[in-house]
């Protein structure tokens, strides 16, 4: 087995990733303060084409050398918008969105038991690093989505928690796609 070189990976270029139909989900970043995390957010859009993030409160926003280190361009490719007031922003997007925090709640459904509906669009809330998503920020949420987990820690890091939630709604909505396998 041979690794690929990047000219082998198929991958689209800048003008052809802003040409080619979004994935229905928008990121919200409530109050990230590791500007390492916001890149590998920005990465992981990049990889399963977000339709947009939202950069809140003191998140901070391109261009920065420390979140571009992490997000290794994507900061260009991906469409983001800076909004000062996270709960305002949520009240907005629920005329359009199904709004989901991921955090741990009472009745926060379990990723691996989350479906989305074909055709609605999901406004995605992850949380600062040591408060999580605003109580306020989840009260105002339609629901909550909670990433199994079987340890002993009681979260994961939030760069970690938005390339795996990605990840699998992607995946589920994608499902219906040919899979490119390769021997």
């Amino acid at each position: 087995m041979r690794k690929l070189k990047n000219a082998e990976l198929d991958r689209l270029n800048k003008e052809e990733f802003t040409q080619a139909e979004k994935t229905p989900l928008i990121l919200v970043l409530d109050n990230i303060r590791s500007l390492n995390n916001i890149g590998s957010v920005f990465r992981s859009a990049d990889a399963f084409l977000v339709e947009k993030i939202y950069l809140c409160g003191i998140t901070a926003s391109p261009p920065h050398k420390d979140i571009h280190k992490t997000a290794l361009g994507a900061t260009e490719t991906v469409a983001w918008e800076y909004r000062r007031d996270t709960l305002m922003l949520i009240r907005e997007l629920k005329q359009t969105h199904y709004c989901v925090a991921v955090e741990q709640t009472e009745t926060a459904v379990p990723l691996n038991r989350f479906y989305p509906s074909p055709g609605r669009k999901l406004a995605l809330v992850f949380g600062n690093e040591v408060k999580g998503v605003a109580q306020d920020v989840v009260n105002e949420c339609h629901a909550a989505l909670e990433i199994p987990q079987f340890g002993t820690k009681h979260s994961l890091n939030i760069a970690v928690s938005a390339g795996v939630v990605v990840w699998d709604l992607w995946s589920k909505l994608n499902d219906h796609r040919d899979a490119k396998e390769k021997p």
